[in-house]
């Protein structure tokens, strides 16, 4: 089984459309992040955790040539609007994608992406199938089910879903509040993938000492910081953090 940060930028990337690298040195490749998404590999299906509007990008660099499910966080745009470049794995298996949501996002996918869900023709036929996102989701592997548990977090106005594998590895991308009667599920894993905008406070999101914070209380064996804005130089923050917590880069591969 592997996971893979597939992108590991902040809403608008590193750099962002204008070009602005903020305080990130454009010499160093880890500073180039494309929006959120991530894909677990098992023996048997690839599972990809929201579809970035830098999809196409990050499946083309990883060669990626299935896509079997698709769980959602939440229904934010940096998360949600690659979702059209899954049509090409409908083309190819000519069957259904399932995709994964809870209701807020459910229905704000279905509302604007309408074409994806209902067919208009033969031509355009529904590419997607819309499911409940529960809070275990089993997958078949050679050896063993796999279980994905999903648990709801607060990420400023709106709720997201945070992934933890195999009680293995915690994927939290977004997040401004982890709920004290989920503690027990984040502690002792082996990797946490945590959010990590900045330095300074935002209201939707963890910064610096606040990821730091949870990580203390929630004693990962190794620790990965993600959603990294342009304020956060990879070099700079990783001189900083203690001997278990690195900064995400894209592309980060994780054996499990």
């Amino acid at each position: 089984m592997k996971f893979i940060i597939l992108g590991c930028g902040s809403s608008m990337g590193v750099p962002r459309p204008d070009g602005f690298f903020g305080n990130c040195d454009p010499n160093n490749k880890k500073n180039y992040r494309t929006r959120c998404s991530a894909l677990l590999k098992t023996s048997k299906e690839n599972i990809l955790f929201d579809t970035s509007p830098d999809l196409r990008q990050q499946l083309l660099r990883h060669k990626i040539k299935k896509i079997n499910k698709v769980l959602y966080s939440h229904m934010h745009g940096d998360q949600t609007h690659g979702i059209n470049d899954l049509r090409s794995f409908y083309i190819n298996s000519k069957k259904q994608i399932d995709v994964f949501a809870d209701k807020f996002t459910a229905k704000y996918l279905k509302k604007t992406f309408s074409y994806i869900f209902k067919s208009y023709s033969k031509e355009y036929p529904a590419t997607l199938k819309i499911n409940k996102l529960k809070n275990n989701l089993f997958l078949n592997s050679y050896q063993k089910k796999i279980r994905i548990k999903s648990i709801e977090v607060q990420h400023g106005k709106v709720k997201s879903n945070c992934f933890i594998i195999d009680n293995k590895l915690a994927y939290i991308s977004d997040v401004s509040k982890i709920y004290d009667k989920d503690y027990r599920y984040f502690k002792n894993l082996r990797y946490l993938i945590i959010d990590c905008l900045w330095y300074n406070y935002h209201p939707s999101h963890f910064n610096l000492e606040t990821s730091l914070e949870m990580i203390k209380k929630f004693k990962p064996k190794k620790a990965i910081l993600t959603n990294l804005s342009p304020v956060l130089d990879y070099k700079k923050l990783k001189k900083v953090l203690p001997h278990n917590v690195v900064p995400a880069h894209d592309g980060l591969a994780i054996e499990l």
